[in-house]
C-alpha cells in the first residue's frame, strides 16, 4: 500500500508584500486568509488577482482560476485545481499552508513547475491541518562578484514558465482542493539541495511528462529546500555553457548539497575524458564553496532484451560516475543499478505504465501515439524518487537527517502497485517530447 507523506508542522510562518515590488529578502510577514474576519492577515476573495488589471502585481489568484467558494466556513474551496501566486525574488521560502473546510476536502499541492509538496491529504468537513514547506524561487539573473549583468541563457520553451519568473506559485488540486490560509516567509537559515541534470531530473512543466527532481520535494521535511536547476536537452558541458552552472555557484552556500546527474544526452556529444573533467570540476568547486556533492548515475532506458531483461544503453558513462565517485570520495546513488531492477520487475509491459506511452487521443490535440522510452509519466517518477531515497537512507548520507519521518521502505524489486497510486494531473498538457539532443 503507497503512504502518502505528509509533514507535522504547525508554526504558522508569514511573509511581507511590498505593494507592487518582488518580495525582498528582509521582508517582513503577512498572512492571506479565507476567513471571513481576518485577524493580522489580508482577506482572499474573488477581487484577489494576479497580476492585477494594472499590471501591478503583488499577490492573488493566478492562471485564470479562482476557487469555486469563498469564505466557506472559513476556506477557499473548489473541485477544480487554483493557482495563488505571490511576487518573489530569488531565494528560499518558507510556506505553511492551513488545510480543511466546512465540506470533506483532498488536496494536493504543488509548488511553481508541479514541484511535489504534498499528495492527497484527506480531511473530514471542518478539519484543519497545517503543513510546512520550503520552496525555492529563481529568475535568470546571475550575481556576479564584479557586479557584471548576466543570465541564465534560457531554452524558448522556458522563457515564461513558472519555473524562472519573479513570483512563488502554489497548486491546489484533488478532489476536493481547500485551504484556509496561506503564509509565505523568506528564509536563509535552512540548507539547499541543488540539482544539475537533464530532462529526466528537471520539473517538467506540463503533463503527462515527470521526473524524479519535482518528485523529491516530497520526501523531504521543511528543514531543507529542493532547487532543482536541471533543464531538458542538458549536456553536464551546456549547462556550464548556458550558465546555469554559473547561477548554482553563485547561491551555493556552506551546508548546501548538489547532486549531479548527467549521460542521456552526453553520449552524443561529450567525450568521456571532457564529461570526467567537468564532473571533477563541479565536485572541487561544490567543495570550496563547503557544500557537499552527490553523484547519481542516470537511469536506464526502456530498453528489452528478448529475454525481459535491461539492455545498457548509455555507453561508458553510468561507470564513469561511479569511478570519479570512488577516486574522489564523493556520495553516489546508483540510480542506473536500481533502475535496472526496478524497470526488470515491471517488465516491458509493466513499464509502458511508468513511461510516457499513451495511446492516441489521451490527450487533447494527440492524434498520433505517445511512445516514449526515455522520459517519465507521474508514477515513473515517483518510483525513481522512491528509489533515490531509499538509497539515501541505505548510505545514511547526511540528506537523510532531512527525510520525512514515516516514509514507507522501497525494494526496486518490488515496485509500488499502479492500482494503487493517484496523484491528479496539472491543467498543462503538452504531446511534445522534452528537449533531447
Amino acid at each position: 500500500m503507497i503512504q502518502h507523506l505528509i509533514p507535522n508542522c504547525r508554526s504558522l510562518l508569514t511573509l511581507a508584500i511590498v505593494a507592487g515590488l518582488a518580495i525582498p529578502a528582509a521582508a517582513q510577514s503577512t498572512t492571506f486568509t479565507c476567513a471571513e474576519k481576518p485577524v493580522g492577515a489580508i482577506q482572499l476573495s474573488r477581487a484577489s488577482v494576479f497580476p492585477t488589471a494594472a499590471g501591478k502585481a503583488t499577490f492573488g489568484f493566478d492562471l485564470q482560476t479562482l476557487p469555486a467558494s469563498f469564505l466557506s466556513g472559513g476556506a477557499c474551496a473548489s473541485d477544480k485545481p487554483f493557482f495563488f501566486s505571490v511576487a518573489a525574488s530569488d531565494g528560499e521560502y518558507r510556506v505553511t499552508v492551513v488545510l480543511g473546510a466546512s465540506e470533506a476536502s483532498t488536496t494536493t499541492l504543488r509548488a511553481e513547475s508541479r514541484r511535489l509538496l504534498l499528495m492527497e491529504k484527506h480531511l473530514a468537513a471542518n478539519a484543519s491541518d497545517t503543513e510546512t514547506f520550503v520552496v525555492n524561487v529563481r529568475t535568470p539573473e546571475i550575481a556576479t562578484p564584479g557586479g557584471t549583468p548576466e543570465t541564465v541563457k534560457l531554452k524558448p520553451r522556458e522563457i515564461g514558465i513558472l519555473e524562472w519568473d519573479n513570483k512563488l506559485t502554489l497548486e491546489f488540486n484533488g478532489e476536493h482542493p481547500a485551504v484556509r490560509a496561506i503564509t509565505i516567509e523568506p528564509v536563509t537559515d535552512v540548507p539547499t539541495v541543488y540539482i544539475a541534470g537533464d530532462s529526466t531530473v528537471v520539473d517538467q512543466d506540463k503533463e503527462p511528462w515527470a521526473a524524479w527532481g519535482q518528485i523529491l520535494p516530497l520526501f523531504v521535511t521543511a528543514k531543507v529546500c529542493i532547487a532543482n536547476n536541471a533543464e531538458s536537452g542538458e549536456t553536464i558541458k551546456s549547462f556550464v555553457g548556458e550558465r546555469r552552472y554559473a547561477k548554482v555557484m553563485s547561491t551555493i552556500k556552506k551546508g548546501d548539497y548538489l547532486m549531479i546527474q548527467f549521460a542521456h544526452n552526453d553520449q552524443k556529444s561529450v567525450p568521456i575524458p571532457e564529461y570526467k573533467e567537468l564532473m571533477t570540476r563541479f565536485i572541487a568547486d561544490t567543495r570550496a564553496k563547503g557544500a557537499t556533492p552527490i553523484l547519481v548515475t542516470a537511469m536506464n532506458r526502456r530498453n528489452f532484451d528478448d529475454s525481459g531483461h535491461i539492455v545498457m544503453s548509455l555507453g561508458d558513462y553510468p561507470q564513469t560516475t561511479r569511478d570519479v565517485a570512488a577516486g574522489l570520495h564523493v556520495a553516489l546513488i546508483d540510480l542506473n543499478a536500481m533502475s535496472k531492477t526496478l524497470f526488470e520487475a515491471m517488465g516491458p509491459n509493466g513499464t509502458l505504465k511508468a513511461f510516457v506511452h499513451f495511446p492516441a487521443n489521451t490527450f487533447p490535440g494527440q492524434t498520433t501515439e505517445l511512445k516514449d522510452d526515455t522520459h517519465f509519466n507521474a508514477y515513473g517518477a515517483y518510483e525513481l524518487a522512491r528509489a533515490i531515497v531509499q538509497s539515501i537512507r541505505d548510505q545514511h548520507l547526511p540528506l537523510d537527517q532531512y527525510l520525512r519521518p514515516g516514509i514507507p521502505s522501497f525494494d526496486p524489486a518490488h515496485p509500488d502497485p499502479l492500482a494503487e497510486f493517484h496523484l491528479p494531473p496539472s491543467p498543462a498538457i503538452s504531446i511534445e517530447t522534452p528537449y533531447g539532443r
